[in-house]
């Protein structure tokens, strides 16, 4: 059997020296560091794509479907290498983003089925996305293989925690977010819940784009107990800092954060939408809500049940051992070594 050799690839990452990924904190790149920390501590030869495409490389693993991405695929295919993209992007969930992105959803998606084409392996963090991707047709094989989350690094931590509500005037019970702050992710929801809850704190850590480029800015009248600090260092820190995890988001891929806030021990409240059917169950290991009278309904609950919270997190703790950087090094193992074979 032939021993797989690594190059990973994202694109832009080294441009300007990061430049265009500092203080974004997206699940784009997190995603690309916990495979380079998973294929680490797995003994896999990996190497990270910057100046020149390693000579023994006979995988190439891409992490957008962007035009450089793209011609660098079909020109990896023409040297005899196997190539991966990561199904990060998809024409549904890119239409929340920047305001143009609406309008344009029919070109991205012809573009993105000819982008993944592309491949001989399309790996996507959920179930959803590759039906999503099936229906487009994207004409590659599509796996389906989570995000993970670094369980050594997204661990519970009294001192994060007493830091980060020091620095932020954090009291009592805390409803927090972690991510970009953009219409798709549910900014309405989670301001209309801080003010239906005014005797609780709410923050969302993360970038907040301006109106001029978002499909829809901050509203004005922000309740006097939220705060959107924005892009904070060291996310890992924040998840200690809250006690309630709200994820109001309307589309997403997989939702890296949830994993992330499962690991740190907190109970999830997320909004019920198709991508989390196999692998969160309301009332087990987070609850859902259908609407925004929902959200209050589930979030009065938490709060005022500790029993719930802490029986929440618990199972959403056991939960995240499926998605843990081990489990994703040797389902990426398996896939390295099916694709080397021609096996898929």
């Amino acid at each position: 059997m032939t021993p797989a050799s690594v190059c990973i690839y994202l694109e832009y990452y080294h441009l300007a020296k990061g430049r265009l990924y500092q203080n974004v904190g997206t699940g784009l790149l997190s995603s690309y560091k916990n495979q380079k920390t998973a294929l680490a501590r797995a003994g896999i030869s990996v190497t990270e794509w910057h100046e020149g495409l390693p000579a023994d490389c006979n995988i190439v693993q891409f992490n957008t479907p962007w035009l450089r991405s793209a011609w660098l695929m079909r020109k990896m295919k023409r040297q005899g290498k196997k190539v991966i993209v990561y199904a990060h992007t998809t024409a549904e969930d890119a239409q929340g983003v920047f305001w143009i992105n609406k309008p344009l959803y029919p070109l991205i998606r012809r573009y993105l089925r000819w982008a993944y084409s592309q491949a001989d392996l399309v790996l996507c963090p959920s179930e959803y996305t590759k039906g999503l991707l099936q229906k487009y047709p994207v004409r590659a094989r599509l796996e389906v293989i989570t995000n993970g989350v670094d369980t050594e690094r997204f661990k519970d931590s009294e001192e994060n925690r007493r830091n980060i509500r020091e620095r932020f005037g954090l009291k009592d019970l805390v409803v927090f977010n972690v991510g970009l702050v953009i219409p798709r992710k549910g900014i309405n929801t989670f301001v209309n819940l801080a003010r239906a809850f005014p005797k609780n704190q709410f923050i969302w850590f993360g970038k907040v784009y301006s109106s001029s480029i978002a499909a829809q800015n901050l509203p004005q009248d922000l309740p006097q107990n939220i705060q959107f600090p924005g892009n904070v260092e060291g996310a890992e820190r924040l998840y200690a800092a809250g006690d309630i995890f709200v994820f109001p988001s309307l589309e997403e891929n997989q939702g890296m954060v949830i994993l992330e806030a499962a690991a740190v021990g907190r109970p999830i409240l997320v909004r019920d939408i198709p991508v989390y059917k196999d692998w969160l169950t309301h009332e087990e290991n987070c609850l859902k809500a259908k609407d925004e009278a929902d959200f209050a309904i589930h979030l009065k609950r938490l709060v005022e049940d500790a029993t719930l919270r802490a029986r929440l997190a618990a199972n959403a703790k056991q939960m995240v051992q499926h998605h843990s950087l081990e489990a994703v090094a040797a389902r990426l193992k398996e896939m390295y070594g099916s694709l080397l074979n021609q096996e898929l």
